[in-house]
């Protein structure tokens, strides 16, 4: 794996608090209703996406997710700019607005989605991975799915596939404990998820999802693996979220002083500490880069707030067309 430097540190640090003031922000403009319909947040589990990015080559890997997806583009190389008015439904957004906040996608740099139905992403995902063996491509496919994504069926079909046909593919589960608001104690009797890969003999384990060391070191071997020709992994990350599933969500579920505990262990905090105990960065660097990203937020919502909203015909050149029906001239 490619050493974890100083400069590793800052980009991390730099990176997920990026993330979290972004997210922040889209929390914000929710309540005043510029950003509509559902809002899945990251808060809390932004050391999965740190610590994967430094072990994939983003040139050729491939993630797909679910739909708590606006930072995991911006990671891969999307411009946080057309994120963010694609969650504002601007023409000048990801899909021209018209898929929103759980359906953020670009070919252009590895990103495939953003799926809103739960568990829907693991298969394609394994499709994914199918294609680059088929076609011979040293790319491996990354696929997240939530704790509650492991009930479905789909997760079962799609890992004997992918073993039985060896895809290049790591399944990562991101366990943050609640799935929509209930508990894994409550849903399942194992609650050691990870050992669902045992059944059908699948590399797996457990992993501190709160520290981007960690999370590098395992996605790092679990990547050699699928691109060595070794088959899939189903890593189990470990992590909690501080908002709800969505915003709409009350959280009567747990209690304020669990989500304050957790937050004794956020991953911008462990990762600020390292910098400064280490003396890779002294206080006024730390806010300069805090500045950096305080400004970079106020571009992006300055971008999305001016942009256009898309024609109201571009909903019918994205969906239909018969070459027989003259009426609808399609733009695209």
């Amino acid at each position: 794996m490619k050493k974890v430097t100083k400069e590793v540190y800052l980009k991390w640090y730099e990176d997920m608090l990026f993330w979290r003031k972004f997210e922040d922000k889209l929390a914000a403009v929710y309540i005043q209703q510029k950003v509509r319909g559902f809002l899945h947040l990251y808060n809390g589990q932004e050391a999965v996406l740190a610590g994967t990015l430094h072990a994939i080559d983003p040139k050729k890997d491939k993630l797909i997710t679910a739909y708590r997806n606006h930072v995991q583009p911006i990671g891969m190389g999307v411009d946080p700019k057309r994120v963010m008015a694609e969650l504002y439904g601007k023409a000048t957004g990801t899909s021209q607005g018209l898929g929103g906040s759980m359906h953020i996608f670009s070919k252009e740099h590895n990103f495939y989605g953003g799926h809103g139905i739960v568990g829907g992403q693991i298969p394609l995902g394994a499709g994914l991975a199918f294609a680059d063996k088929f076609f011979k491509r040293d790319g491996v496919t990354l696929c997240y799915m939530g704790d509650g994504a492991v009930r479905q069926g789909s997760l079962h079909e799609t890992f004997n596939l992918a073993m039985l046909w060896n895809l290049p593919v790591v399944f990562i589960c991101e366990n943050n404990g609640y799935a929509m608001g209930t508990s894994v104690a409550r849903t399942s009797k194992e609650q050691e998820i990870w050992k669902l890969g045992l059944g059908f003999d699948m590399p797996c384990g457990p992993v501190d999802g709160m520290n981007p060391v960690k999370v590098a070191e395992a996605v790092h071997e679990a990547v050699e693996r699928a691109r060595s020709g070794g088959g899939p992994t189903f890593l189990e990350m470990k992590t909690y979220r501080y908002r709800g599933h969505s915003m709409s969500d009350a959280q009567h579920y747990r209690t304020k002083d669990e989500v304050e505990e957790y937050k004794k262990i956020d991953p911008i905090t462990q990762v600020k500490d390292i910098l400064l105990d280490k003396k890779y960065a002294k206080d006024e660097d730390i806010a300069k880069i805090d500045k950096r990203v305080k400004d970079l937020v106020k571009e992006c919502e300055k971008f999305a707030e001016e942009s256009d909203f898309p024609d109201k015909n571009v909903m019918y050149d994205v969906v239909y067309e018969q070459e027989d029906y003259p009426f609808l001239q399609h733009k695209l």
